[in-house]
């Protein structure tokens, strides 16, 4: 080009020099998991829990997805048709305390729930974090509307509190997971929902394990035909590169 010196050397900053590009999402955890529990007899019972955990993380933003749907009938009626979606978006979860949104969609035929919907926002601490167990617990504000089948929508804030572990015995032979949620409304501390899930695996290969869980949820509030409590026992295989 006119006017420039041909002994001009175009040169490069070092890599050091070079700020690395943006990466909102760098890693992809994924599992599968079906449960069931099967009777014959005097009492005939079809139970079917698919579940499925997904995470989309990356250095400042983590996105989990654990949608589940359950079937089910007993002595050849309908009893379960239920179905669940939850997101949740952390925020800088790498550190000690860090803050995540929520949201989720949800109705039951169990409960004869037509629609339940929530959104909040809060904040997270990690208890424990090493290469076999993990603790946390998270607190929220949260905004719910429930439609019932027959009741009048109830509307509501609630406070969400939630304890979450994964535990590894034996050199990764066993493996125990745990999570609870305790949801009292903050104006009506009597109107109060829990849920509890516990599963214990045992890994086949680095792939798929085989597994039990227990369930229990409690809602002060249902309808007139439902009871509060239910209680499950399941046994079923997960598959997937998430521990």
């Amino acid at each position: 080009m006119y006017g420039q010196n041909p002994n001009t050397q175009i040169t490069t900053p070092p890599d050091s020099l070079l700020k690395p590009p943006f990466v909102l999402i760098d890693s992809i955890s994924y599992r599968f998991m079906g449960d069931g529990n099967f009777s014959r007899g005097n009492i005939i019972r079809d139970l079917i829990i698919l579940r499925t955990e997904l995470i989309f993380a990356g250095p400042a933003v983590a996105i989990t997805t654990n949608p589940r749907f359950t079937y089910g009938k007993q002595n050849n009626i309908l009893a379960e048709r239920d179905t669940y979606v939850d997101l949740f978006i952390d925020i800088l979860k790498q550190r000690q305390v860090y803050i995540f949104g929520l949201a989720t969609v949800e109705n039951s035929n169990l409960r004869k729930i037509d629609l339940r919907q929530l959104a909040g926002a809060g904040i997270g601490i990690h208890f424990l974090r090493t290469g076999s167990h993990t603790l946390n617990l998270t607190s929220a504000v949260i905004h719910e509307s429930t439609n019932f089948r027959e009741r009048a929508t109830i509307v509501t804030q609630r406070n969400s509190t939630r304890l979450k572990g994964k535990h590894s015995f034996l050199q990764d032979k066993i493996r125990l997971t745990h999570i609870t949620f305790v949801q009292p409304a903050l104006n009506d501390f009597s109107n109060l929902r829990w849920n509890t899930l516990i599963s214990v695996e045992l890994p086949l290969t680095r792939w798929v394990s085989v597994r039990t869980s227990f369930e229990n949820s409690f809602e002060s509030i249902v309808e007139a035909s439902r009871k509060q409590n239910d209680t499950r026992l399941t046994f079923g295989l997960s598959v997937g590169n998430r521990r």
